[in-house]
């Protein structure tokens, strides 16, 4: 599979946003960090997206280190979809209704 660009579905863009701003709040170091492991994850997503175990029959995931952080992202037509960046311990498949509105 080709090196492709990861798209994310508007809702992973706020899971995203919402936990940034979290750890904005307890300090710009912590959220800094934050984002540079979420940028490693997104990159290696990219270059080798079959790489990661399946968490279902069509999606995969990467857990971010040291954040609760797993990105879960399904591959369809070559295209990398993030469907979530979801907390690991707060309500678990709530990106479910995600799939399918790409």
């Amino acid at each position: 599979m080709a090196r492709t660009k990861a798209l994310f579905h508007p809702s992973a863009s706020e899971d995203y946003d919402a936990a940034y701003a979290w750890y904005f709040t307890h300090g710009i170091g912590i959220a800094n960090d934050f984002e540079r492991e979420i940028e490693r994850c997104l990159r290696l997503i990219e270059e080798a997206p079959l790489r990661w175990p399946r968490y279902d029959a069509q999606r995969r995931r990467m857990i971010a280190r040291k954040f609760p952080y797993p990105i879960i992202y399904e591959i369809i037509n070559e295209q990398i979809t993030v469907l979530a960046v979801a907390h690991a311990r707060r309500r678990p498949y709530y990106w479910r209704e995600r799939i399918g509105e790409t």
